[in-house]
């Protein structure tokens, strides 16, 4: 199953892959079963992609069986 891109304006990165991933699942982000923090270290994702930081690219990891893209646009695209 693919999802859209979601570009959520003025969340950090860490957050909108946990609210599109709760999304995608349809539960509450506290419901998810795994913490990004135990995929990743959410911090250094952020300031990855902070506004100032000249970055093109992208970050793709497995979180709750997604993989997951996380682009410098702020896109999260989720896949099955």
């Amino acid at each position: 199953m693919d999802s859209s891109p979601s570009s959520p304006a003025a969340k950090s990165p860490s957050v909108a892959v946990i609210e599109a991933v709760a999304a995608q699942r349809d539960v509450q982000s506290t419901e998810l079963p795994e913490k990004l923090y135990d995929i990743l270290d959410p911090d250094s994702l952020d300031s990855l992609f902070a506004s100032g930081n000249p970055t093109d690219g992208t970050v793709t990891f497995t979180y709750c069986g997604y993989s997951v893209t996380v682009t410098a646009d702020g896109d999260v695209i989720l896949k099955k």
